[in-house]
């Protein structure tokens, strides 16, 4: 046997192109999983400004390494607006949104509520791509809506409080986020697009740090430190990585859903991480939300 054909034979087991996108899909949303359950811990020791800026900044200074290492190409023209779409939906506006949410809400509150993530990123898609999808869709994301905010107001004993506010507001920054930096992934690359966004959003990320520590020096936990350091370099960069590949490789129809799945691992790694009660309530509220997401989601794709 030649070399070259044992390469070859070595090189069989590897995994098939969509099976190799839904592995890196899927390792993105776990990654994403633990992101309100960490932020809870953090939010314990660390102020939501410091956690906000402070993950965009380190992610920022990585993403600046890997971009010179690896030589990319600057954006061009219109790329650069675009990127810096991408950076207020997800570097600033939802981490964020997210921080101060958490810090009087439980975690598998935070799931719940940003279960709708996925339909809002497919209405976003929808209106940013001029589509017109059947009224199925409009009608199946305006139920999964409707079930967050009825779940957020009856955890709220009959109100929306100002951390519902706040994790609907992310919502709407990720989905906006999702939805530009696809389409301009196709143009820069996965990984890429996260990148760029993130270093335009850096400077501005360290100045509020540096700020924030001059007059709040952050006094933390081990524990707590290490869930900040998780946000920083997996919840806000590695996981974009897993993520935009999966949906590079591809079938990104398939890929996209498995965001569905984002949710019921948050609720479960918060009753772990953080002992926090499996009421029927939001077990109820995520396969409600859950449910509609994937129908509009579903509907979109099949139009």
């Amino acid at each position: 046997m030649t070399v070259n054909s044992s390469a070859t034979a070595l090189r069989e087991p590897a995994l098939s192109p969509s099976r190799a996108g839904l592995a890196w899909g899927f390792l993105g949303v776990v990654a994403f999983s633990f992101t309100l359950p960490l932020t809870r811990i953090a939010v314990d020791g660390l102020s939501p400004l410091f956690i906000g800026a402070g993950r965009g900044a380190v992610a920022g200074l990585i993403a600046v390494v890997a971009l010179l290492v690896t030589r990319q190409a600057l954006p061009r023209g219109t790329q650069w607006a675009r990127a810096a779409i991408v950076a207020g939906g997800v570097v600033v506006g939802f981490p964020f949104l997210t921080s101060y949410a958490l810090a009087t809400t439980p975690a598998s509150h935070g799931a719940v509520v940003i279960g709708v993530l996925p339909a809002a990123t497919a209405v976003m898609a929808v209106l940013r791509g001029h589509e017109r999808p059947p009224k199925a869709f409009w009608i199946m994301a305006g139920l999964g809506a409707i079930a967050a905010v009825s779940f957020a107001s009856l955890q709220g004993l009959g109100g929306l409080h100002l951390a519902d506010l706040l994790l609907f507001g992310a919502v709407v920054a990720a989905a906006i986020g999702y939805a530009e930096g696809g389409l301009l992934a196709r143009e820069l690359g996965a990984w890429q697009t996260v990148s760029w966004a993130l270093v335009l959003a850096a400077p501005v990320m360290i100045v509020i740090t540096g700020i924030e520590v001059a007059e709040h020096p952050p006094s933390a936990t081990p524990v707590q430190w290490a869930a900040f350091a998780y946000l920083a370099v997996i919840s806000q960069n590695l996981g974009f990585l897993a993520w935009y590949r999966g949906l590079a490789i591809g079938p990104m129809a398939q890929v996209s859903q498995i965001q569905l799945t984002q949710p019921v691992m948050t609720i479960l790694w918060a009753a772990l991480l953080l002992a926090e009660p499996l009421t029927w309530p939001t077990v109820l509220g995520a396969l409600a939300v859950v449910l509609f997401a994937a129908l509009s989601v579903r509907t979109r794709l099949t139009s």
